[in-house]
């Protein structure tokens, strides 16, 4: 049976009435499946009407598949009708279960495949992994287990992506059910083993009862039974304590009696299929119903009551054959020539071993050889009547075939010589291209020595006026005078550099800054003779910045660290300077330049003429940015530039 977790109002019947009371709860259920009903009557909105579809079809599963279907198929209807994306696929999955524990499999099928994609494209990965669990439930149930192993595979992937510890747990117990319907047992058992610890280590009580179950498949398939039934008596112990369904309580006590009949305990093991039976047909749960029949008719051939073995074995061929399940459909034949074979009744007996071997060949090659058969018929009784008619169809067929082999002939004649000149003309288009590629790289190396060269002039007249500044500030005596000119040398040197950087790297549209700055700090150390008394820090990896941008930011950084070195260490004169530069996101920059000098004091009038300030403030606009100080330890100055073409 496909797992469904009990819903909130199913758990508090649950609360309220217990286990022993399971009859009130049942008419509690009524009565709560008719108050839905009047309310579901009286709501206007589509949304409300959804949610207690949803309400009636968790209430009705608990014990009735067929009216929790009519349920799930209005929702169906109503989700269609208003367009409801995301409930959509959520009816369709309801839908397909009832279906599908019904035995209804091609309906399952077409309402999984309907909510697998309304699931995926609302991209609702959970949806999407518990309707792959209902279709590798579908693909067992007709017999490919390979395909129920690859949806498992898929589901347990998707849970996995949104860590849902359950879903995982629920991944884990299908694919040991997969691996042990191929006789790969070991790794099955280890799997239900992980499935085992995953829930008791995350407290996952519903899907441990499932776990259990797992492991006792995997020991019955190795001959482990007393284990096996351990296992199978704990899920169902389990199970009931969690009051979990009807249904899942007859799959849990069906598969404890298995054990039951493994262990060679035939009387208890026939008990507890009858006990099941009995509750499968008061629920009318047909696909229980189906395989507790076929288990009763062994049992009852295993205790020697060939009367009884034969009324279950036959009402499960019936179901077998109604269903088309070829597969167990074989053995069927085989338990009833048994019985038949104990009953004496030999002839039935090689009936049916005679049905069991027909049933195991092609049905594809039994059709084939009625076809042949008629065929064959068909050619000896007409052939005289035809011989002349099948001459003239031959020579005419004969004819075709030439005409046939002519036009193919001069369709390959065209065809070559298409393809002919279409070589020609390519290898003619490709020399061309060639020439012009060449062209084009000559033209791009010469534009780029050009850049070059300009980056240098540029650079050299930088320089220029670096040296004149240097020259007239060396006869200036007025040390303000003399401070602002050293300042100005110092802003010349800052935009030098980056022409410099531009001329001598490979990249002539950008800057790596953090060297930049490492030559940028060396110079004004040097400016300052502070070389061997302020340690400057780059706390930056490396970044590339255009032009436009790395210039500004330049002589921001350069005013930073010039005021940081006339003022920041009036005392000792030693200290510390950190500069970072990151993207902080795709299209912005952060700047930091931090001391921990002396920091500015409140109250005292800041020092020098203010045009340093004022630059660093109009350069901020410059860039877009904004601009932060903090001076409680030493003096930190940020910025965040806009920026969309950082390197």
């Amino acid at each position: 049976m496909i797992k469904n977790t009990p819903s909130i109002i199913a758990l508090l019947i649950i609360v309220l009435f217990g286990n022993q009371q399971r009859t009130a709860a049942q008419n509690t259920n009524n009565s709560i499946i008719d108050s839905l009903t009047v309310a579901l009557d009286r709501a206007e909105d589509s949304e409300k009407k959804l949610v207690i579809l949803n309400d009636l079809v968790d209430i009705a599963f608990q014990t009735d598949l067929n009216l929790a279907k009519t349920y799930a198929k209005k929702g169906v209807s109503l989700a269609e009708k208003s367009n409801d994306d995301n409930w959509k696929p959520r009816f369709y999955e309801m839908q397909g279960r009832m279906h599908a524990n019904l035995l209804e499999l091609d309906s399952a099928s077409l309402n999984f495949d309907k909510a697998l994609k309304g699931y995926t494209a609302i991209d609702d990965k959970k949806g999407q992994a518990t309707t792959y669990f209902k279709i590798g439930w579908v693909h067992k149930r007709e017999g490919d287990i390979e395909e129920a192993l690859k949806v498992d595979l898929k589901a347990l992937n998707l849970m996995e992506v949104i860590d849902d510890k359950l879903g995982i747990a629920g991944a884990y117990n299908r694919v040991s059910e997969d691996l042990t319907r191929q006789g790969r047992y070991k790794e099955a058992y280890d799997y239900a083993l992980k499935t085992i610890v995953l829930c008791e280590e995350n407290n996952l009580q519903t899907e441990l009862a499932y776990a259990y179950t797992s492991a006792g498949d995997t020991q019955i398939a190795m001959g482990n039974y007393d284990a096996a039934y351990e296992y199978y008596d704990k899920a169902l112990t389990l199970a009931k304590s969690l009051d979990f369904t009807i249904f899942d309580i007859i799959n849990f006590s069906n598969n404890r009696a298995n054990a039951l009949k493994r262990k060679g305990d035939y009387k208890a093991a026939k008990s507890a299929y009858e006990q099941a039976l009995e509750q499968a047909k008061k629920v009318d749960y047909e696909n229980a119903m189906y395989v507790i029949t076929g288990n009763l008719g062994e049992i009852n051939l295993l205790l020697g009551n060939y009367k009884d073995a034969l009324k279950f074995q036959q009402q499960t061929v019936a179901t077998q054959e109604n269903k088309g399940d070829v597969s167990n459909l074989t053995e069927g034949y085989h338990h009833l020539s048994t019985i038949y074979e104990k009953l004496n009744d030999y002839p039935k007996a090689l009936e049916f071993q005679k049905k069991a071997l027909k049933m195991r060949d092609s049905t594809a090659k039994i059709e084939s050889d009625k076809t042949m058969s008629k065929l064959m018929t068909q050619f000896e009784t007409g052939k005289k009547d035809q011989t002349i008619e099948a001459q003239n169809t031959q020579i005419a067929q004969q004819q075709k075939t030439q005409l046939l082999y002519l036009a193919i002939a001069g369709i390959l004649a065209l065809s070559l010589l298409g393809m002919f000149l279409s070589i020609k003309s390519i290898r003619k288009k490709r020399r061309a291209l060639q020439v012009l590629n060449a062209e084009l790289d000559t033209k791009n190396k010469q534009n780029e020595l050009l850049l070059k060269e300009i980056h240098h002039r540029v650079k050299n007249n930088l320089e220029m006026v670096k040296s004149l500044i240097a020259l007239q500030s060396a006869q200036i005596e007025d040390s303000a005078t003399k401070d602002a000119m050293i300042a100005s040398q110092n802003r010349v040197q800052s935009m030098g550099i980056i022409h410099q950087k531009l001329y001598q790297g490979t990249n002539l549209g950008a800057i790596e800054m953090k060297d930049y700055f490492v030559n940028l700090s060396d110079g004004i150390l040097d400016a300052f003779d502070a070389e061997d008394k302020i340690k400057i820090e780059f706390a930056m990896d490396e970044l590339e910045l255009d032009v436009d941008t790395a210039v500004p930011i330049g002589l921001i950084v350069n005013e930073l660290l010039t005021n940081a070195l006339k003022y920041a260490f009036p005392k000792t004169n030693t200290g510390k300077i950190s500069i970072q530069l990151a993207k902080k996101t795709h299209d912005t920059l952060h700047l930091e330049v931090a001391d921990n000098g002396v920091g500015k004091v409140i109250g005292l009038a800041p020092k020098g003429t203010g045009f340093g300030s004022q630059l660093v403030r109009l350069l901020t606009q410059q860039l877009n940015g904004t601009m932060q100080e903090n001076s409680k330890e030493g003096t930190t100055v940020s910025f965040e530039f806009k920026h969309k073409n950082v390197a």
